[in-house]
């Protein structure tokens, strides 16, 4: 279920090339994931990994995830009153 979502979170990345040959991308809908790279691919690697860095945050924080194309995991996460710290 989270590839899925992990998957259709990266369908909605958008790229910009800059000036100086680099990329820049970013997933509107998962506010401060953003990634750069050297290359395409590079910045497509890196923002997969922000956003997994991102979900993990969130979900140990019991934030509410976006929904993604009518994709909800939001269920089963515990709120942030639920969630239980760790040490």
């Amino acid at each position: 279920m989270l590839i899925e979502y992990i998957n259709k979170a990266l369908s909605k990345a958008v790229y910009d090339k800059l000036e100086d040959g680099t990329f820049f991308g970013k997933i509107p809908e998962c506010p401060g994931v953003l990634a750069f790279g050297k290359t395409l691919f590079e910045c497509q690697n890196e923002l997969r990994s922000v956003l997994e860095g991102w979900l993990i945050v969130k979900i140990r924080h019991g934030d509410v995830l976006p929904v993604i194309d009518s994709f909800d995991i939001n269920q089963g996460i515990p709120s942030g009153n639920e969630a239980v710290a760790h040490a």
